[in-house]
């Protein structure tokens, strides 16, 4: 299995980065998983605004040269892993700038004659790590679990991508959080994880 994790927290002294250490860590052990690939998209300085002009077209976002090195490494990856706050309900402008891009037309999926169209990206798989510091169950009680529907149903359904597993960690700005725990958590499954 071939890995790809996209880290997404504004620095490194952060439990977001815990994790992402935790992923490293488990992952090394885990026979399964033959390659791995980090993207810290603030580290990187990605550029998540969306610009189009008579220059930049949004048809040609599947063809477009700047971000050709991050659709190499989505089509390169078996498994795509996410870890990311949750702000206001939803992962932060950055990523959703970076899926805004990358996930494009003709690239991660196909219009086609029907109400949905056609996603290019099947058999690929995804895991979201995400932390907030409200209680664990609030986006499904307050929110209408809004989080998981953009992500899986408006996001990864779309593209073809069918396997999509969630970490929502609250209560992560708490001393009562069991952050240790949480931890040991990600790191157990990324060290067993087959497929």
């Amino acid at each position: 299995m071939k890995m790809l994790v996209i880290y997404t927290y504004p620095h490194h002294n952060s439990l977001n980065y815990a994790f992402l250490q935790h992923i490293i860590k488990g992952s090394k052990q885990n026979p399964h998983i033959k390659e791995l690939q980090v993207l810290d998209l603030y580290e990187e300085e990605f550029n998540p605004l969306l610009v189009f002009n008579e220059q930049k077209r949004r048809r040609d976002m599947h063809i477009d040269p700047a971000i050709e090195k991050y659709r190499q490494q989505i089509t390169w990856a078996d498994k795509i892993v996410f870890i990311y706050p949750i702000w206001w309900g939803r992962p932060p402008a950055m990523l959703l700038g970076y899926i805004d891009q990358l996930f494009a037309s003709n690239f991660a999926y196909k219009d086609k004659k029907g109400l949905f169209p056609e996603g290019l990206l099947k058999g690929k798989s995804v895991v979201c790590v995400s932390t907030m510091k409200g209680p664990t169950h609030y986006p499904f009680l307050w929110l209408n679990n809004a989080h998981k529907i953009l992500m899986k149903r408006a996001f990864f359904n779309f593209v073809g991508i069918k396997r999509v597993k969630f970490f929502e960690f609250g209560n992560m700005e708490s001393t009562k959080g069991n952050q240790i725990k949480k931890l040991e958590k990600i790191h157990k499954y990324f060290s067993k994880l087959d497929q």
